[in-house]
């Protein structure tokens, strides 16, 4: 798939770094270094624009607070209550927002929107509610358009996604269990009427058993098959 300057790297897990078409990194899910999905030698990611949050388990906020003080993002952007716990944390420029919402990061615009999961931040020994569990649509400088889903089963109103926004990618969890698995996914890939898919949140663990090609079989079965499904390694930079 043409990216359209935009360059997208896996990091493992749900965590993606995205460099737009105007030179801006972002980071989404910031989990690196207890990531073991993520590449020794990029767990440190250097200086960042901006961080975004899809919700607040361990797995997607769990670097959150070094990565941003390494980093030195102009914006660390989440749900209002996840942005106000990781300010009590002494995290600088937090932009908390809401579903619907749509922010400007100087030049690439970010509009929150649904996701099906739960939310809940560890913070020593007590769980501390960190806003409803949300995804991002992405539009790059020059308009490359891009669906985060975060951590989510399929639900009906990703149809409304897909009308509204007309992701031309979307970053799907595959991995089950936890999230939706491939044959969720790919019917997610029908509401969203979406080119192309790049799967996310599997294989980190055993218990995380969806595959791409387990996605690619759904996908058929939807009559879907000219769905592009962009498989990466941990690590690999795609565009």
């Amino acid at each position: 798939m043409n990216l359209q300057g935009t360059q997208i790297t896996w990091l493992g897990h749900g965590t993606f770094m995205m460099r737009s078409p105007g030179g801006k990194t972002l980071l989404l899910d910031p989990w690196t270094y207890n990531n073991p999905a993520c590449p020794a030698n990029m767990k440190q990611v250097g200086k960042l624009d901006s961080i975004l949050i899809t919700h607040g388990h361990g797995d997607h906020i769990g670097d959150a607070i070094t990565l941003a003080k390494e980093g030195q993002p102009a914006h660390v952007v989440g749900a209002v209550e996840l942005a106000g716990w990781l300010e009590s944390k002494g995290v600088e420029n937090t932009l908390g927002f809401n579903k619907g919402g749509t922010i400007d990061l100087d030049g690439v615009k970010v509009t929150m929107v649904h996701a099906d999961h739960t939310c809940g931040i560890a913070d020593g020994d007590t769980i501390v509610y960190g806003g409803e569990a949300a995804g991002y649509v992405l539009w790059m400088e020059n308009g490359f358009t891009i669906y985060f889903a975060g951590d989510t089963n399929v639900f009906s109103d990703m149809a409304i996604i897909g009308d509204l926004y007309q992701p031309q990618l979307a970053i799907l969890p595959i991995g089950d269990f936890y999230t939706m698995g491939p044959r969720e996914a790919a019917y997610a890939a029908k509401l969203l009427r979406v080119p192309a898919i790049i799967p996310a949140h599997y294989a980190t663990f055993p218990i995380l058993t969806g595959t791409p090609g387990a996605l690619r079989d759904a996908l058929n079965l939807q009559g879907l098959a000219q769905v592009e499904v962009i498989e990466m390694s941990p690590g690999q930079t795609i565009g």
